[in-house]
């Protein structure tokens, strides 16, 4: 089994203050996020590798956006997010 047949996946948008490294100005920006959380049961086709695999896994979101540009008329420059944590446990 796959990773992925443990949890129900879904896209969300989640407001981070960010500073464009250019013009130094801060700004309010919607990061796009991939929420995995766990199934409740395992699908009935796991073995014992996959049962123990599946009492580890732990829900979490993981950062889909690297690149943001800037909000900033005068500026507009695309800048990597890079202060924003990529992956982040749900528990």
């Amino acid at each position: 089994m796959e990773e992925r047949d443990f949890f129900d996946e879904k896209t969300d948008k989640k407001p981070a203050t960010l500073n464009c490294p250019h013009c130094h100005q801060a700004a309010e920006y919607e990061v796009t996020w991939l929420v995995r959380t766990k199934k409740q049961n395992l699908p009935g086709r796991g073995d014992e590798r996959d049962r123990a695999r599946f009492a580890k896994a732990r829900s979490y979101m993981m950062r889909k956006d690297d690149v943001m540009m800037c909000k900033n008329l005068r500026c507009r420059k695309r800048f990597e997010i890079s202060g924003v944590q990529s992956v982040a446990f749900l528990d």
